[in-house]
């Protein structure tokens, strides 16, 4: 995997997002539960997401439209590149709160990706699937 692992790296420092998401999920087809993949492309796939976003309109639309899950979904990404963990944590655990149904399983589901981007470990991520679960029961 050292080969595809380098070849992701290379694609990151080139600022080619794209390369470096394909490399990561070469490994991950083969080993799904490689953990410098899986960190790699987490981060990787958050990178291309906030690529070319206008942070104003975001943050704009996010204040403007609380229960609209594309719209935190969005400032939380930005958010968590910004270094705002807490922050971005927290405005999807309040967006699971408000939303209901497909809504909020997306959400969901990109708060567990961001944990993957934070890491496990850390007491960040910790408090935080303990409140997301508390939102979710």
């Amino acid at each position: 995997y050292e080969t595809l692992l380098n070849a992701a790296a290379q694609a990151l420092d080139a600022g080619d997002l794209d390369g470096a998401v394909t490399a990561y999920q070469n490994v991950l087809a083969d080993d799904p539960g490689h953990p410098e993949a899986k960190l790699g492309l987490a981060q990787a796939a958050l990178l291309r997401r906030v690529q070319g976003m206008d942070p104003q309109k975001v943050r704009r639309e996010a204040a403007e439209k609380p229960k609209d899950a594309d719209a935190q979904i969005a400032a939380a990404d930005l958010d968590l590149v910004g270094g705002h963990v807490e922050d971005a944590f927290g405005r999807l655990i309040e967006t699971v709160q408000r939303t209901a149904g497909d809504d909020r399983d997306a959400v969901r589901r990109r708060l567990l990706e961001l944990f993957e981007v934070v890491g496990s470990e850390d007491p960040r991520v910790i408090g935080a699937r303990r409140a997301l679960a508390r939102a979710l029961f």
